[in-house]
């Protein structure tokens, strides 16, 4: 049996680091039509077992465990306790945004329809940021502008 030498195994694992491509990911982001860039990206690895384990139980749906509003306050407090500028201020409605899920046999992208005009430029940023072999677009009230959770405002 031959061992590796400690140099020539770290050399061995930082070549295969090369061919290591990114899973799939579920998980929410916000648009910023200044920058043409999505901020305040959360995301999950989906994995095949992930969605076997969800199929087995019954569920079709598998969405990133936090809620916009969630991450806004959570970030927006940390800036101000930290007396940093930050993206995350006002009303985290009137900002673009949007959630990457998995639905029974595909990826989907739910926003509002602040997207359809820029679905070309949101494809691209969405395969740099989730890494998905394939998604549908989904549109739906509750991503417009403006719209959130009832009692939000």
């Amino acid at each position: 049996m031959i061992t590796l030498s400690e140099n020539s195994r770290t050399q061995q694992m930082s070549d295969m680091q090369q061919y290591d491509e990114p899973m799939p990911a579920i998980g929410i982001f916000w648009y910023d039509p200044q920058d043409n860039d999505f901020f305040g990206v959360y995301k999950k690895e989906l994995t095949p077992k992930m969605v076997e384990d969800a199929a087995e139980k019954g569920l079709p749906f598998i969405n990133y465990p936090k809620l916009h509003r969630q991450i806004w306050k959570e970030q927006y407090f940390r800036a101000v306790a930290k007396h940093q500028p930050t993206k995350f201020k006002g009303d985290y409605t009137q900002i673009p945004r949007g959630r990457v899920a998995w639905n029974i046999d595909k990826f989907i992208v739910l926003v509002g329809k602040w997207a359809e005009p820029i679905q070309e430029e949101l494809t691209v940023l969405i395969d740099k940021y989730f890494s998905l072999p394939y998604f549908e677009f989904v549109y739906d009230e509750h991503w417009d502008l403006g719209h959130g959770w009832s009692g939000d405002l």
